[in-house]
Order: C-alpha cells, then structure tokens, then sequence
C-alpha cells in the first residue's frame, strides 16, 4: 500500500475538489482522521451524507495523487 503526506493530500483536496464545504469535510476526514459522526455533528448533515462526500471526494483525490507518485 503506498503511504501519501498529508500535503500531497490537501493540495489534492484544494485542486480537484471544487466545493469548500466538500474540501473541509475531506480534509477533516482524510488529514485530521475526524469519525464521520463528529462530521455530521460539525455540519449539521447526516452520516450518510457526510460518507457520500467521503468516499466520492477520496477517489478523485486518491485518482489525481497516484498520478504524481
């Protein structure tokens, strides 16, 4: 499994996801490792809508990563 910095994670995050909403919930999930229920408390959504954003914003970002490494 390739391990990536969280840098190269957040510029991915900031270039390819284009909703700042979307880029904070990533970055919270991804970078700082915030559960997905704090996510929803955080901002007032659903756990299902806060993995819907997960794990749709992950593959874009995890996409356009690998392509540097």
């Amino acid at each position: 499994m390739i391990e990536y910095t969280n840098s190269e994670i957040a510029e991915a995050i900031d270039e390819y996801i284009h909703s700042k909403r979307d880029r904070c919930v990533l970055k919270s999930r991804l970078i700082d490792g915030i559960c997905f229920e704090p996510l929803a408390e955080m901002y007032d959504m659903s756990v299902r809508q806060i993995k819907t954003i997960v794990y749709k914003g992950q593959d874009i970002v995890f996409r356009h990563v690998r392509k540097t490494h």
